[in-house]
């Protein structure tokens, strides 16, 4: 895997982790409203955007099981911390919403 491959996809799992956070937030300000409908919408589309997210991350994790060397770089470093901020949000999201709904 090159180096540009690589940062591209440091970048989509960066893409898809934000997209995911910004659906979380926006479905935890619908909860709040008591609009749960749409709060459920919004959770399956980020649900969807971190599966996306981790998909990147598994192309580069196969890559690397089969013996080539990945040069991890800053970009892939925020990448991962990203994703694994936007995952700790959907735990802590999904435990706020279901106060919500009580």
């Amino acid at each position: 895997m090159t180096n540009e491959e690589l940062q591209m996809i440091s970048f989509e799992i960066v893409s898809y982790s934000g997209d995911a956070r910004s659906k979380l937030l926006l479905a935890l300000e619908n909860a709040k409203q008591g609009k749960f409908e749409e709060c459920d919408k919004l959770v399956a589309q980020a649900n969807d955007c971190l599966n996306d997210a981790h998909d990147a991350q598994m192309d580069v994790m196969k890559v690397e099981a089969n013996g080539e060397p990945i040069q991890m770089g800053f970009i892939m470093t925020h990448a991962q911390d990203h994703l694994m901020t936007s995952l700790l949000l959907k735990d802590i999201i999904g435990t706020l919403i279901d106060v919500y709904r009580k």
